[in-house]
């Protein structure tokens, strides 16, 4: 029995040695049968359970422990309530345990304040902090990291967390001190206050808890802290949790090497740059080496501000030390690669990983996808659920955009389907990707649909789908959500304007356009940028307003770049306007004379007019310069594979249907009505073989393709990397008439949706 004895007073000493729940048990048992229990040795017992993470056996012995229990009993509760993320549990037990007469070491602190911080209760942190200070712990280190750590959370959550520390009505209702001590004496709790406490369930009620504690404290005097002002800007917000941060950093007699990464990480994720560097050297200074945690730190920002050579000398010391091989730190080094447009950096980094979670998946994704490598993007995606990695919200918000942008609707569909069933549909910005996504793959009704369904909507959401609604031509249901937006209090931001007014360009809306651009800075304080005057523009020169357009992009407050002087250029070939082709095309190369763009539409403008010889002369000043005019091109997606067609092109293995289909569609479309406009045909041959050219336009390969492909009344989705010509956009019409089917054909610009012989821009794009 001696031995057994001795063994169990030998683990008991140790508890850290007990690594597991079956230990813990044979221990406890032990010690029952030993007649060994008394309160502290229960506690110890608690604090291995504790330990261990088990919480259901750690309160079976916290609830048969004599009233009032020990610290240590208090601080093992406190804690495992915390790593199982029941904070409002762990804060209800810290105030009984205040409220009991115990005062915590420095040992409760850290998971008390960590639950303040999940919680974003700013209010009952600050209460702690006053503990803190009181108690005479403001010195402790892993006190004082745990503090630094709060205030640079909730300064990174200033617009959430911080909102509610700041709101009057969390602040209401505290008694004054006087009013606390009216029925007790100097030494006890006041009556009415210590019924409340007693009160306290494990469901209790986090704002009580707050004013509780808030009470506990004044009236202790342990909360000495002047009283915070009810009402404070953006910035003394921001003061003073920098204040806050700073005061206890500063106060701190000895800092490791987490007292610094702490301060550190909290400027650089609260825009505070240069403070975060200076840092890094101070930290320098004081002969403590930065480790994977400071360079992951620092490493964002040199992505936003694009410093590739400062973000290669971080990668090199990563090496040098041996921290390339830490995910966070190659998951930082994905970004910073990609933000600085070197993607191939980022996949070198990627592959040179010993393994892969979940946060280097997203970022080389990310990476693929923010850069226009679409496909890749949606490789590297596969290949993620391939090796078992679960996507998470962030996964499925950054493979959202190459399925938009692809205009693979199958695809996003089934991204959809799994991300119904991952639960991550009310996710706000999975919900706008989807809005998003939708939209730009051709079906609006249910981008809209999801659009009604969410319960909260932030900027990206709003401006998604009045978007969405600019580029299917629906100005006035655009208009209308911006309407709705403001309505609800919310501010819109550069890029509403700039859907509200693709919206108005799209639909010849001139007087309505006028009205938001000029409220942009009128009312808003938004400075117009290139977008807006090239909308406003692009809209004039629809209209055939020509002149006012040229004026008004001469007029600008910044220099004209080449697509906004691109747009004007477009309108005078559609317009047919020539001499101010020439004078806006000379504007164009001076400020853009590689903008291959503009030797095509100036050579499409002499073409139309039959000036064949100018038409000549610039196609040879291209090939001189090496330039390629780039091929129009149109896509569809038939059983999940892509069909690409290019114009003339007979490679494709179903050109003989397709051609055969065509023929039998150009016979009934003429007996309804249909002549070829070969105006649009732009080469000098002769008029049969202009009215082959138009045949063999890719738009028009593809609609035919779909239609032989799929059962009849299947939705056609085609997408066209240049803008639908006049003869095509009137023979699609024609088709969907006759075939009976609705046909969505999205150019570079925006869709048509046509369908019963009819198109969705009401022949005004």
């Amino acid at each position: 029995m001696n031995t057994t004895q001795n063994l169990c007073k030998t683990l008991l000493q140790n508890p850290s040695s007990v690594k597991s729940k079956s230990q813990a048990k044979q221990l406890h048992a032990q010690i029952l049968r030993t007649s060994l229990s008394s309160p502290s040795l229960l506690s110890t017992i608690l604090s291995i359970y504790s330990n261990l993470n088990l919480l259901h056996d750690s309160l079976l012995i916290f609830n048969s422990l004599p009233s009032p229990p020990t610290i240590l009993a208090w601080k093992s509760i406190i804690r495992c309530y915390t790593s199982h993320g029941l904070f409002l549990h762990s804060l209800s037990f810290f105030i009984q345990m205040l409220a009991s007469g115990k005062y915590p070491d420095h040992n409760v602190f850290p998971s008390v304040l960590k639950s303040c911080t999940l919680m974003k209760d700013l209010r009952f942190g600050e209460s702690v902090h006053g503990c803190i200070i009181r108690l005479g712990m403001g010195f402790d280190l892993y006190t004082c990291n745990a503090l630094m750590n709060m205030y640079s959370k909730f300064w990174s959550l200033e617009e959430g967390g911080v909102q509610r520390f700041c709101d009057s009505k969390m602040l209401g209702g505290i008694p004054e001190p006087r009013e606390i001590g009216k029925c007790s004496n100097s030494h006890d709790l006041p009556c009415e206050l210590d019924e409340r406490i007693a009160g306290i369930d494990q469901n209790g009620d986090l704002n009580q808890m707050s004013n509780i504690l808030y009470q506990v404290n004044t009236y202790k005097k342990v909360f000495d802290e002047g009283k915070t002002s009810d009402v404070y800007s953006k910035k003394e917000k921001e003061s003073y949790y920098l204040g806050s941060l700073r005061k206890v950093f500063e106060m701190m007699p000895k800092r490791d090497i987490v007292s610094w990464n702490t301060v550190i990480a909290g400027n650089a994720q609260n825009g505070m740059h240069e403070d975060a560097l200076m840092m890094v050297r101070e930290m320098g200074n004081a002969d403590l080496r930065p480790d994977s945690f400071t360079l992951s730190s620092v490493l964002p920002i040199f992505a936003e501000y694009v410093n590739l050579l400062k973000g290669k000398e971080i990668h090199g010391y990563a090496i040098r030390n041996g921290y390339d091989a830490d995910v966070f730190i190659g998951s930082s080094l994905i970004d910073m690669y990609a933000k600085c447009t070197r993607v191939d950096d980022s996949c070198r980094v990627f592959y040179m990983l010993p393994q892969h979670d979940g946060i280097s998946w997203n970022s080389i994704i990310a990476g693929c996808v923010q850069n226009g490598m679409f496909d890749e993007g949606l490789k590297f995606f596969q290949q993620m659920l391939v090796a078992k990695i679960k996507p998470n919200h962030v996964s499925f918000s950054s493979i959202m955009p190459a399925c938009a942008h692809l205009t693979t609707l199958h695809l996003g569909k089934q991204l959809h389907g799994c991300i119904i069933r991952s639960r991550f549909d009310s996710n706000v910005f999975i919900a706008s990707a989807l809005v998003d996504m939708y939209a730009k793959c051709g079906n609006i009704r249910t981008a809209r649909w999801i659009f009604d369904k969410m319960e909260l909507y932030d900027m990206v959401s709003w401006t998604a789908m009045i978007m969405g609604y600019a580029l299917h031509g629906h100005a006035y249901d655009a208009i209308s959500l911006f309407k709705r937006m403001e309505v609800e209090g919310v501010k819109p931001n550069y890029v509403a304007f700039m859907a509200v007014l693709t919206a108005c360009s799209h639909a010849g809306l001139v007087d309505e356009a006028w009205k938001y651009f000029n409220s942009m800075t009128q009312d808003y304080r938004i400075i117009p940028g290139l977008e807006h005057y090239a909308a406003v523009a692009d809209l004039l020169g629809r209209v055939g307003r020509l002149e006012e357009a040229y004026e008004f992009i001469s007029d600008m407050h910044i220099e004209p770049t080449g697509s906004v002087w691109s747009t004007l250029l477009a309108a005078c070939r559609v317009h047919k306007n020539i001499e101010l082709a020439e004078k806006v095309s000379k504007k164009l190369f001076t400020v853009d004379p590689e903008n291959i763009g503009a030797y095509v539409l100036l050579s499409n403008i002499y073409s139309a007019a039959g000036r064949w010889k100018d038409a000549r002369k610039l196609r040879i000043a291209m090939r001189d310069k090496g330039m390629k005019k780039k091929p129009a091109c149109s896509w569809i997606e038939i059983k999940n594979k892509v069909h690409a067609f290019v114009a003339g092109d007979k490679s494709h293995p179903y050109y003989d249907r397709i051609n055969e289909a065509l023929k039998v569609l150009l016979e009934q479309m003429e007996r309804e009505g249909y002549v070829p406009d070969t105006t649009e045909v732009l080469h000098d041959v002769e008029e049969e073989q202009k009215r082959y050219l138009l045949c063999s336009h890719s738009e028009r390969l593809a609609i035919t393709f779909g239609i032989i492909s799929t059962p009849a009344g299947t939705t056609i989705r085609v997408t066209k990397n240049l803008r639908v010509c006049v003869d095509c956009h009137t023979a699609t019409k024609f088709i969907s008439k006759i075939v009976g089917r609705e046909i969505v054909v999205r150019d570079n610009s925006r869709f048509h949706h046509f369908k019963d012989g009819k198109c969705s821009c009401g022949d005004f794009w």
